[in-house]
C-alpha cells in the first residue's frame, strides 16, 4: 500500500518541526500557584483514556522520528475511534490483535463500547467555549450482506451513520467525500480519490476542534522572526508573542508549557527542546508514564511565550505502522471479520489518516479523518473499468493466443471518425 505524502505551510513559508516549536523565556515563579478546577473524567472512562493515550503515543513514536524536516500531526482519538468500530466486526485472533494494539486487553467488548460512548459524550459537552465534534459513518457496497448486530453496535455506541452505496456509481466518491467535508467544517475536503473494485466497506471517523485561547495573542505583537528546522535551515515566519502566567515545567532536556483554551478544559501543550537537544530523542522519551510525570509537574509561572503562526496538513497510510504495532493479522489472509459478514471473508485494505491544524492569534482549529477500508479475500467483487485515460489494447486470437494487433491509445479521435 502506498505511503501518502504530506504538505505544510508555516505562516505562508517554510516548514515546521515534528513538534510545534515555541521559544520561552521564564522570568520568575509564582509563590502560591493555584491550579484551575477541572472536572475529573468519569471513572468508567479512565481506562479507555489511558489505553487511548498509550496507543496514541506508540503511534506517534513510530511515525514521527527520522523524517528530516517533514512534519507529523495525528489524532490518536480519531484513529482509536475508527479502529474501535472495526473491533466490533473482528473475531478470534484478529479481535485480540486489534485489542492489544489499542492497549485494551482485558476489557470486554461491552465495556469498551460503553466507555467510548461515554467518553465522547464527556468530551463534547465539557467546555461550551470550545467546539469539539466527533462523527462516525459506515459505507458498504450495495449487495454486501452486513450483519445487523455489527451495524447496531456501531450505531448505538459510536453514533455511526450507515449507508449502503453503489460503489460503482460515478457519484460514490463524491458522496463519501462530501460527508468528510461536512463533518470537518470544510477543513478536510477528501479522504478517497477512487474506490478500488475489491473494496466493499469503509468505516470513517471525523473529529473537528475549534478553540479560542483563554489568553489571546495580540496581533500587534506578532513580529517577523526565523524558524530553524530540524536540518538547521532557517525560514522566515510570523511569531506570536505574549507575556503572562502559564502552567510550566522544565528539565535538562526541554521546556513544557500549557496554553489553555476557553474555560481551561482544553489546552495546547508545547514541548520545546533546549537548543542543541535532538527532537527525535525527545520523542522517544515520551511514554504514558513520562508524559504523566511531566504534566503533573506543571505549575503556574510568570513568563513570556513565542509561538509561530502556522497551518499544517498531513496525510498518511497507517497500514505499515499498525502492522508493526501488532495488528498485521487484520490486513492479510488470516483476518477474521466474520462479525461483519459470515458469507465472505474480509480483510482491511488500508487505514488512511488525514489531519489539518491552523494556529493563530485567536486560537486553534483542527480536524482529523480516519478511514478503514475492507476488501474481499474470497475473490474479486463487482468491478468498473472506465477507459477514460490512456490505455493499451490488443486484438488477439484466443485459441492459439496469437496477437494480431496491439496499440496504445493516448488521445481519442473525434467521435464518428
Amino acid at each position: 500500500m502506498r505511503s501518502l505524502g504530506m504538505k505544510s505551510r508555516l505562516a505562508g513559508v517554510g516548514g515546521l518541526a515534528a513538534v510545534v516549536c515555541a521559544s520561552l523565556t521564564l522570568w520568575h515563579c509564582s509563590k502560591n500557584p493555584v491550579q484551575p478546577e477541572v472536572r475529573d473524567v468519569p471513572l468508567a472512562e479512565n481506562r479507555v483514556v489511558a489505553s487511548g493515550n498509550r496507543f496514541g503515543l506508540n503511534l506517534f513514536r513510530a511515525l514521527a522520528p527520522g523524517r528530516g524536516d517533514e512534519n507529523t500531526f495525528i489524532s490518536p482519538l480519531s484513529v482509536a475511534m475508527a479502529l474501535g468500530m472495526t473491533y466490533n466486526g473482528a473475531v478470534g485472533a484478529t479481535k485480540d490483535a486489534i485489542e492489544a494494539t489499542l492497549e485494551l486487553s482485558g476489557m470486554g467488548t461491552d465495556e469498551i463500547n460503553q466507555s467510548y460512548l461515554s467518553l465522547v459524550q464527556f468530551l463534547t459537552q465539557l467546555d461550551p467555549k470550545v467546539t469539539l465534534q466527533i462523527a462516525n459513518s459506515i459505507w458498504y457496497r450495495d449487495g454486501l450482506d452486513v450483519r445487523q448486530d455489527f451495524l447496531d453496535a456501531n450505531r448505538v455506541y459510536f453514533d455511526a451513520e450507515v449507508t449502503g452505496l453503489n460503489f460503482n456509481s460515478p457519484d460514490a466518491v463524491a458522496t463519501i467525500n462530501a460527508w468528510v467535508d461536512g463533518n470537518t467544517n470544510g477543513k478536510i475536503k477528501t479522504i478517497i480519490d477512487a474506490i478500488p473494485s475489491d473494496v466493499v466497506m469503509y468505516l470513517i471517523d471525523a473529529v473537528y476542534f475549534k478553540g479560542a485561547w483563554k489568553y489571546q495573542f495580540d496581533p500587534n505583537k506578532t513580529a517577523d522572526a526565523q524558524f530553524t528546522s530540524a536540518s538547521g535551515a532557517t525560514v522566515p515566519c510570523r511569531m506570536m508573542n505574549q507575556v503572562g502566567t502559564f502552567p510550566y515545567f522544565a528539565n535538562a532536556d526541554f521546556q513544557l508549557i500549557d496554553l489553555p483554551y476557553g474555560s481551561e478544559r482544553f489546552s495546547m501543550t508545547l514541548l520545546v527542546p533546549w537548543a542543541g537537544k535532538n527532537i527525535d530523542s525527545l520523542i522517544q522519551q515520551i511514554t504514558p508514564e513520562t508524559w504523566s510525570y511531566w504534566i503533573e509537574r506543571l505549575t503556574p509561572q510568570d513568563g513570556a511565550v513565542s509561538v509561530p503562526r502556522f497551518k499544517l496538513e498531513y496525510e498518511q497510510s497507517l497500514k505499515d505502522v499498525l502492522t508493526d504495532l501488532g495488528m498485521g493479522i487484520a490486513f492479510g489472509d488470516s483476518a477474521d471479520f466474520s462479525g461483519i459478514n459470515r458469507q465472505t471473508r474480509l480483510a482491511i485494505s488500508d487505514v488512511r489518516h488525514k489531519t489539518f491544524v491552523e494556529v493563530n492569534e485567536e486560537g486553534t482549529e483542527a480536524a482529523a479523518v480516519t478511514l478503514v477500508g475492507f476488501y474481499l479475500l474470497d475473490g474479486p467483487g463487482p468491478f468498473h473499468v472506465s477507459a477514460d485515460r490512456p490505455f493499451i489494447f490488443a486484438i488477439r486470437e484466443r485459441v492459439s493466443g496469437t496477437i494480431l494487433f496491439i496499440g496504445k491509445m493516448t488521445a481519442l479521435p473525434p467521435a464518428g471518425d
